[in-house]
């Protein structure tokens, strides 16, 4: 029996387990699930969807650090993104890495350690979020979608200052820090989400909307995206593609909104569900740099 929302969760009994999230009636989120069905063996390879039902005390990331061979993340790849950034539209995908002690789970905080308080420019990011299901090697984009296992969504948090003034246009240095991938709540299978291409997504911030697109906008869609990457550059099973962020970001407004210590941001996809993190600033001395 294939998955629908694969979830990995803490227990009331203390033990981790994976399973598919039982949706509570009415809503498609993942985050609100109370229960799951127990899934034994590897998501990335054989499993089996039990008859056992565990209650959910905390969710985790769908993927542990282990299960994710690369994080890849696209730049600038939302239209009206492009135009709030004073950018060009990029005639190919922006590529640029994150590493896996980046990811981090639906619920937990965001830390903001010293060396990305200086300036304090730290900035959200709603993101769909693609897992690669089996080797994709020089796939041609009608058959992309065919090696995708399914879809979170997440936050590619960003420190602007280090990302664009202080590291020489090497995106990833404001982008690298441990917990700044929250992603979740579940992995919904492509069989849920046959079109990604038409999904609402969001950031709320304290409660307020801040960013609200459709995936539509987006310039180099799931499919052409996957065909693009594998161009001489194998993506194997558990990889994870951020596929770009829509407008409404903090750098692109006027005066500029930038995440503050104590600040709760709420991601949200259509059919997916939503991660809640709550931004925890490092209370040590600042790094000197």
């Amino acid at each position: 029996m294939p998955f629908n929302r694969f979830v990995r969760f803490i227990s009331t009994d203390g033990k981790t387990y994976t399973g598919d999230a039982i949706l509570p009636p009415g809503t498609d989120d993942a985050r609100l699930a109370t229960k799951a069905i127990v899934i034994t063996g590897d998501i990335l390879g054989d499993y089996t969807v039990t008859n056992e039902i565990k209650d959910i005390k905390q969710l985790l990331s769908p993927l542990s650090w282990d299960q994710i061979p690369n994080v890849r993340l696209l730049g600038l790849n939302y239209e009206k993104h492009a135009i709030e950034s004073k950018m060009a539209k990029p005639k190919y995908p922006v590529l640029f890495f994150k590493p896996v002690t980046a990811i981090a789970g639906p619920t937990d905080p965001i830390p903001v350690p010293a060396i990305a308080q200086i300036d304090n420019e730290t900035d959200y990011e709603c993101e769909l979020v693609i897992v690669i299901g089996k080797k994709a090697s020089n796939v041609s984009e009608a058959e992309a979608l065919d090696y995708v296992l399914g879809y979170m969504v997440g936050n590619d948090v960003s420190q602007r200052s280090w990302q664009i003034k202080k590291g020489g246009g090497q995106w990833s240095l404001g982008k690298m820090f441990d917990g700044w991938a929250p992603v979740g709540p579940a992995l919904v299978s492509s069989s849920v989400i046959k079109n990604p291409q038409e999904l609402r997504i969001f950031t709320k911030i304290n409660g307020a909307t801040q960013q609200s697109e459709n995936t539509s906008d987006m310039i180099f869609g799931v499919a052409k995206t996957i065909s693009f990457l594998s161009q001489g550059s194998t993506l194997l099973p558990g990889d994870l593609i951020f596929t770009g962020t829509p407008s409404g970001v903090g750098m692109g407004r006027n005066p500029k909104y930038w995440l503050k210590d104590g600040d709760v941001v709420e991601i949200g996809l259509e059919k997916v569900g939503t991660i809640v993190n709550k931004v925890v600033y490092e209370k040590s001395v600042k790094a000197k740099l």
